[in-house]
């Protein structure tokens, strides 16, 4: 789960993160899906690149 705002610079981010996956996932280049989506700062770009999708593997576990 991507944050809403940048946790540096408290630019509201989250709404961009799923065009910039599908982007990505079109075989665009990161460095240049970052720039299409809007982003310019260096805090912003760090949350999108570094981000991973815990979610998916922490769903697997039940709940005692």
């Amino acid at each position: 789960m991507i944050p809403v705002r940048c946790f540096t610079c408290g630019k509201p981010i989250g709404h961009l993160y799923e065009r910039f996956k599908e982007l990505v996932k079109k075989g665009m280049n990161p460095e240049k899906a970052l720039k299409k989506v809007g982003l310019e700062r260096y805090c912003c770009k760090g949350l999108f690149t570094s981000h991973t999708e815990l979610i998916d593997k922490t769903a697997i576990y039940k709940k005692f």
